[in-house]
């Protein structure tokens, strides 16, 4: 299951939650100030993640979306 991590700078308060919660690593803490001024984490290692959706539920700004994509099936195996 492929999936993408996207964090809202605008939303972001730099808890590190996601950076300490996430059960594959796959957020880093970085440099980068986002515009409310706190360091926004960085998503290092995207395809990494197993979409278990853990750092969307328990960041308390509501500043991370996991998108799933999930595999569509072929013609020939539906059948």
């Amino acid at each position: 299951m492929a999936s993408e991590v996207h964090i809202n700078d605008a939303l972001c308060k730099g808890c590190d939650i996601c950076v300490e919660f996430c059960p594959k690593e796959v957020f880093e803490v970085s440099g980068e100030v986002g515009p409310r001024g706190y360091f926004v984490p960085l998503v290092a290692r995207p395809k990494d993640c197993s979409a278990c959706m853990l750092c969307e539920h328990l960041c308390p700004e509501l500043a991370i979306t996991v998108i799933v994509q999930k595999k569509r099936k072929k013609a020939a195996e539906k059948a």
